[in-house]
């Protein structure tokens, strides 16, 4: 569609006029074809890495009722299983891949969403928005896909978690635990 001509005029009257109250900015030096690169995958990573990223956690149960703790190998503590979407898939396998990557359990059944975490300080990495969904899974039947990830699985009773989980999920745990019908949102 062509613009009227009484914009186009309007616009080039406007590029002509110096900008008040600002100081007049440098052209930059030329960068050549591998600076230009450079800068534009910088700019690129400044903006993908500038969003929130989308994941899930597993407030994941045994049929025996146990929870199911992943040990991270970065901070050494427990955390539940999850991790980050990939590209096209949906929450749910998310889930399911990402409890049989770190936990070596299989998924049964999605009991309930717990709620949606967001606090941009839980995770000094990135900022994460986590859905944590609360599901009945099998006993673990390997060990972890990535020991550079987690370092072990265990499986605790209500009375024996441990008082520290990594990265916020203490909140999330207590969220599962309380069994409400209402989501929380954070």
């Amino acid at each position: 569609m062509r613009r009227p001509a009484r914009s186009t005029k309007l616009a080039g009257e406007m590029a002509a006029k110096p900008p008040e109250n600002r100081p007049e900015r440098k052209r930059p030096r030329p960068l050549g074809r591998l600076g230009g690169a450079i800068a534009i995958v910088r700019e690129a990573a400044r903006l993908i890495l500038r969003r929130p990223v989308a994941g899930v956690a597993a407030a994941a149960r045994t049929p025996d009722g146990r929870w199911v703790l992943v040990r991270r190998a970065d901070t050494g503590t427990w955390a539940l299983p999850g991790g980050t979407s990939e590209w096209g898939e949906t929450t749910t396998e998310t889930l399911r891949r990402e409890l049989l990557e770190e936990a070596g359990v299989a998924l049964r059944r999605v009991t309930r969403t717990v709620g949606v975490f967001s606090r941009p300080d839980r995770d000094p990495r990135f900022h994460a928005v986590t859905v944590v969904i609360a599901c009945d899974v099998d006993a673990p039947s390997g060990p972890p896909c990535n020991p550079l990830e987690v370092t072990e699985v265990g499986l605790f009773d209500d009375g024996a978690l441990p008082a520290d989980l990594a990265f916020g999920n203490g909140d999330m745990l207590r969220a599962a635990r309380l069994d409400s019908e209402n989501p929380f949102l954070e």
